[in-house]
Order: structure tokens, then C-alpha cells, then sequence
């Protein structure tokens, strides 16, 4: 089987899986959508447009953990992890496969989400939707990469956050920045600089990581 027809079977597996479990994006939705009740009732009236873009962000983010925190949990709990390593497909693939499925649940999420959010605060632009979109490859990219770092050790629920947080700080510099500015060019290009970048450290080093 090729590199992609690999990474096309290991994402259908996971999408399979949550259809029939329908545990991770069910969170995913009741999460974002409450944290965004809660925002809009505990926010002053006076804070602002920019206030309500930046809870956004921190909703989109949370968001992620929670979906990132599920990603690979068939995996350790069956023990496929141990499989897939051994079985022939490069085993970059995983880590793609595993990021298309975590994006495809987090862009699910934020179908609802961001309606959600035109409702409860202001209306949404083409930037704004721009930068979520380039935000959430790079989010999905380092987070499954991180995750499948985690999983392995016995604080994976404490070390997971500790260390996907701080790698998610520059896209939501990047992703408030193309909301706010009259030009967002720069920082538009900035995720995808960013995305580019850490997705091909992923990609080069999910293999060490997985085999350690």
C-alpha cells in the first residue's frame, strides 16, 4: 500500500471508531459551546470585541486539548500502537493519519463553534475564519505529535498540557493578530509559516519518537 492509501486507512480507522463510540466529538462540542455560553454571560458588556476574540481563541485551544487528549487512547488501551510500529507502513503515516482525523474533529467543532460565537458576540471575517483554519493544522500537527509523546508515560493527562500550551502560544498570537489588524497578511502568513515548519519536524521526528 502507498504512503497515502496508509495515511487515508489509519484516518478512516479513527473516524470509524468515533462514529460508532461517539465519545471525543460530543465533548469536543458540549465544551466549546459552554465555555462560550459561560464567556458570554461572565463578560462585562463594556469588554469589547477584542476581549470576545481573545475567549474565542482560548475556547478553540481548550478545545484541541480535549479532542488531543482522546486522540490516542484506542491506541494504548489495545495496545494497536505496538501493531502499527511493527506493521510495514512508514510510520510517519501514523502521525498523518492521526492529525486528518484530530483536524477533522476539531473543524467539526468549530462548525458549531464559530456560529456560536457570531450569536453571542460579534460577526466573524474572512481573516478571522482564515486564521482558525491555518491555526487549527498547526494545533492538530503538534498536538498528535505531543500526544503520542505523552502516551506512553504514567502523568501523559498532566504532561499532555504542559507541554502542547506552550507550543500553541504563536498561533494564537497569529491567529488574534490576522483578526485585529488592518492588514493580516502578515500573520496569515505567519501560521502558515509555523504550520509548514512544525509539521515537518512532526513529520521527521515522529519516527524516534515512536520507537523509544
Amino acid at each position: 500500500m502507498t504512503f497515502f492509501g496508509d495515511v487515508a486507512t489509519l484516518a478512516r480507522k479513527d473516524l470509524l471508531l468515533e462514529l460508532r463510540a461517539r465519545d471525543t466529538l460530543p465533548a469536543m462540542l458540549l465544551f466549546v459551546v459552554a465555555a462560550l455560553v459561560v464567556f458570554h454571560f461572565a463578560l462585562p458588556g463594556e469588554a469589547g470585541e477584542l476581549a470576545g476574540l481573545g475567549l474565542l481563541w482560548v475556547a478553540i485551544l481548550f478545545t484541541a486539548l480535549l479532542g488531543l487528549s482522546r486522540a490516542w487512547v484506542a491506541e494504548r488501551e489495545q495496545g494497536v500502537l505496538d501493531a502499527l510500529v511493527l506493521s510495514p507502513a512508514d510510520r510517519s503515516a501514523i502521525w498523518v493519519g492521526k492529525t486528518l482525523s484530530s483536524l477533522a474533529f476539531l473543524v467539526l467543532a468549530e462548525a458549531i463553534a464559530l456560529p456560536a460565537f457570531w450569536i453571542f458576540f460579534t460577526n466573524l471575517d474572512a481573516p478571522t475564519v482564515a486564521g482558525v483554519l491555518l491555526a487549527d493544522i498547526g494545533l492538530c500537527s503538534v498536538g498528535a505529535f505531543v500526544a503520542a509523546m505523552s502516551t506512553a508515560t504514567r502523568a501523559r493527562e498532566l504532561l499532555l498540557p504542559v507541554l502542547f500550551l506552550p507550543l500553541a502560544i504563536p498561533l494564537v498570537v497569529g491567529g488574534v493578530g490576522a483578526s485585529v489588524v488592518d492588514d493580516p497578511g502578515r500573520y496569515l502568513a505567519f501560521l502558515g509559516l509555523y504550520d509548514a515548519l512544525f509539521a515537518t519536524i512532526c513529520w521527521a521526528s515522529f519516527e524516534y519518537v515512536v520507537t523509544e
